[in-house]
């Protein structure tokens, strides 16, 4: 297998081995074709970051009790302390050309690289069915708006969801499925419309709203205001929060980096996905919000609800559907070319990236995610548990490859299983990195959790990550010392 630049391999007395078939298919083999260019990438993050959650989520910091500058200065240090995580990790897959379950192996060896792999795949697949049925809110919107007389369609359920819903979500599940199941380069080409759409809708939902105030907008006011201590208080759980939310993709960012002709087309890409479109969505939803209160003397946060206001019955059509068409854009991105891979990963020589696609969405259907959405239990406590995860996976991770083996990585032994091979440690599992990763998660799962903790739980994904390099660099500073001594 070879990869597009020299990747330095270690030195090693045993001959490379023909890629064992139980770690190995053509999806989770080195890319062959790198197609992804700057906008490629530039796209995937404005469909990942241009949707109703996010909306939500920066407009909420205002009704929280930050202002507009104070909510941008906050996030535009999270989107660069996310800039930065996604270069190192986009660094790997570019220049390795393999998708996150197998950079994986590096650090946790090439079996136990399935437990990062499961974990972010759980993940995944919740979300998935979460936001499909978040995209099939908005499509209800419309075709209520559209034809009133389907009112009578939510009038019966059926497990937990009306006969108007579950025609909105089957229509969406399907769609996103007849796209993802024809592979990456189909996702490319359908993220790079989706992310600019929701720019037309929220541009126009600005200027309405700011000719409906006058073209007079406060910027360093809020709806409700709170003390300075608790304006810092908020301001850095912002930057933690926007950490958290952002972590996931951050871990398998690799998955698409690996389709980067080069590392140059990496950084410019995320430059300006993340400091400058990312932070011009959320301001322009702050801006949105405050202008909101203004007009109508309260925050409105859904900018759904706000597109209602306006009063036309095809303004409001238009508008769920671009808000419709920009969730199924983050959910692809961000929620499944991931667990795609990662079951691919667990049994390769029967699953391949379009099965676990499909894996993946018949998994999302089953989980009824309605009913998940609508238990705040199981969305804080079991997603948000295993969300902590991440970020031990990411500190260990970033420090295995860039402090402990120095990007001196060999991609074919990444698919040798033989005992004694480079990246099979211990039966196939790297000892080192559960002994990292076990206290670390568990640190970060009691601070996420627990309510006593509540004031530092939007840090919790920002300390499993430290706590967890910390703890890897400790157990493995002699096998360091070591390897610099031999080659000295």
């Amino acid at each position: 297998m070879s990869v597009a630049e020299p990747v330095h391999p270690q030195s090693s007395a045993r001959a490379a081995a023909p890629p064992d078939p139980r770690l190995t298919n053509e999806d989770l083999a080195p890319a062959r074709e790198r197609k992804w260019k700057v906008y490629d990438l530039f796209a995937l993050w404005m469909s990942d970051v241009h949707n109703l959650g996010n909306y939500t989520f920066a407009a909420g910091l205002l009704v929280l009790g930050l202002n507009a500058w104070q909510v941008f200065t906050s996030l535009l240090i999270g989107f660069v302390l996310i800039y930065v995580g996604c270069n190192a990790m986009g660094r790997i897959g570019q220049r390795h050309g393999v998708p996150f379950p197998v950079v994986s192996r590096i650090s946790f060896g090439v079996w136990g690289a399935n437990i990062p792999a499961l974990v972010r795949a759980v993940i995944a697949v919740m979300w998935y069915g979460i936001q499909t049925y978040l995209a099939s809110v908005a499509v209800n919107v419309m075709v209520l708006a559209a034809f009133p007389e389907t009112k009578s369609w939510t009038q019966h359920s059926f497990l937990g969801l009306h006969a108007l819903g579950w025609a909105s979500f089957l229509l969406l599940w399907l769609v996103q499925s007849l796209i993802i199941t024809r592979g990456m380069e189909s996702v490319r080409k359908f993220q790079d419309f989706c992310g600019p759409a929701i720019w037309v809708v929220m541009i126009a939902l600005a200027i309405w709203i700011w000719a409906k105030a006058g073209w007079t907008i406060s910027l360093t006011s809020t709806p409700h205001p709170v003390s300075t201590g608790e304006q810092f208080r908020q301001w850095f759980g912002a930057i933690g929060l926007i950490l958290a939310t952002y972590g996931t993709l951050m871990l398998n960012f690799c998955d698409f980096s690996r389709f980067a002709p080069d590392y140059r087309t990496v950084r410019r890409g995320n430059f300006w996905g993340l400091p400058i479109n990312s932070t011009a969505f959320v301001v322009l939803s702050v801006v949105v919000t405050a202008g909101s209160v203004e007009v109508f003397g309260e925050a409105i946060t859904d900018p759904a609800m706000l597109v209602a206001r306006i009063g036309n019955t095809w303004v409001l059509v238009f508008g769920a559907l671009t808000f419709a068409i920009a969730t199924m854009g983050v959910n692809i991105v961000a929620n499944f070319v991931s667990p795609a891979y990662d079951l691919a990963n667990v049994w390769p020589q029967k699953i391949t990236f379009k099965v676990g696609g499909a894996i993946s969405t018949v998994l999302a259907l089953v989980v009824t995610p309605w009913n998940l959405y609508s238990n705040p239990d199981v969305v804080n406590y079991f997603l948000g548990g295993l969300g902590a995860f991440l970020g031990p996976l990411f500190g260990i991770l970033m420090l295995d490859y860039f402090w402990v083996k120095r990007g001196r990585v060999d991609t074919d032994a990444l698919f040798d299983a033989r005992p004694g091979s480079r990246y099979y440690y211990r039966r196939g599992v790297n000892p080192k990195a559960l002994a990292a990763f076990v206290p670390s998660a568990t640190l970060a799962v009691v601070l996420a959790l627990v309510p006593y903790f509540a004031s530092v739980a939007a840090y919790s994904w920002f300390v499993g990550t430290v706590v967890g390099a910390g703890v890897y660099g400790v157990v493995c500073r002699a096998e360091r010392r070591r390897d610099v001594a031999a080659e000295a």
